[in-house]
């Protein structure tokens, strides 16, 4: 049998591109309202961005507005990003926003729609990594990880696609991971929050495609933020038998701290480039170990499923001749 799981203990190979735990849910109904007049008078691109206070969100903040476009730049703290929108005139909004929070959520996005008439591009880059194996995980830390990084996403999806819908245009931004792909030990949790990000994605893109919406998944290996540093969490309890697998690559992740290969930067011009292209990808690989270890991925799963072709195969009614 072969492995569906490449480089399973390559601690350096996982995605540490952080999000602020921020973001959250509005009214989902049809009925839609909002004025989507250009209230600046110009046709730059409406960029809206969850979890901007460090990491990705931080950097892509800053590559749009420097690229000329508007900004929503939101983070739990908005003062974390006064600097980040200080200067740019009326092209910069710095919002609160935790994404948890459904109220907040709805009052963020109708405050976005109100400055600049509409949201063009939704970036859901709010969420955090989180350390245990799955015996050890601690059921409240385990529920805020997917309130943040699933529920979170969701929420703030719904509250800004009545607007496209009426618009026959957008362009939705799903920050997931290389851990949205391939699994490895001591962060089980978090890769089902980005495996749920990644079936979610897809669903989306299939059901807004016909009315002029479209959605990446944008898929980083390990990038110099705080993901596996001063914004990663872990369990408490940590229990000796997983010492060598879960335990080991606890140790390896939080070691990668500072010198991850990922530039956050040069990351934030793959998505603006992504976004403006004429055929936006449906995925977007960033880092050469998400390349790499993608590929190996779909190697390994091509040869588990032709060495087991036969019994699944097999597990069909017979065919019956007419």
């Amino acid at each position: 049998m072969t492995s569906d799981n490449p480089a399973a203990n390559d601690p350096a190979a996982m995605d540490t591109t952080v999000r602020d735990t921020t973001d959250t849910d509005t009214d989902t109904t049809d009925t839609d309202t909002t004025d989507t007049t250009d209230t600046t008078g110009t046709d730059t691109t409406v960029w809206f961005i969850t979890g901007c206070s460090t990491g990705l969100g931080r950097a892509l903040a800053t590559a749009v507005l420097d690229h000329g476009h508007r900004a929503v730049v939101t983070a739990r703290d908005p003062e974390q990003v006064a600097d980040v929108v200080a200067g740019r005139g009326d092209r910069a909004l710095a919002l609160a926003l935790d994404v948890t929070d459904k109220n907040q959520v709805a009052e963020a996005v109708k405050e976005a729609e109100t400055a600049f008439g509409r949201i063009d591009v939704l970036v859901n880059n709010a969420g955090y990594g989180y350390l245990a194996a799955l015996e050890e995980g601690e059921d409240e830390e385990v529920r805020a990880l997917f309130d943040t990084n699933v529920f979170g996403l969701v929420d703030v999806t719904r509250a800004v696609l009545p607007g496209m819908r009426a618009r026959r245009s957008g362009h939705i931004v799903n920050i997931s991971s290389l851990g949205g792909l391939a699994a490895f030990g001591a962060t089980g949790y978090y890769h089902a929050t980005k495996f749920a990000v990644e079936g979610l994605s897809e669903s989306l893109a299939a059901e807004v495609a016909p009315l002029g919406i479209k959605v990446t998944i944008v898929e980083p290996a390990a990038f110099r933020t705080n993901w596996s540093g001063p914004s990663m969490r872990q369990s408490a309890v940590t229990i000796d038998d997983y010492a060598e697998t879960a335990g080991a690559r606890r140790t390896g992740t939080l070691a990668t701290y500072g010198r991850q290969p990922g530039d956050p930067v040069r990351a934030s011009e793959a998505i603006i480039g992504a976004v403006e292209a004429a055929e936006p990808p449906l995925r977007l690989l960033l880092g050469k170990a998400a390349y790499d270890i993608a590929r190996a991925r779909l190697d390994s799963l091509r040869a588990t499923f032709d060495a087991w072709r036969d019994v699944t195969l097999g597990a069909d009614y017979p065919v019956t001749a007419p």
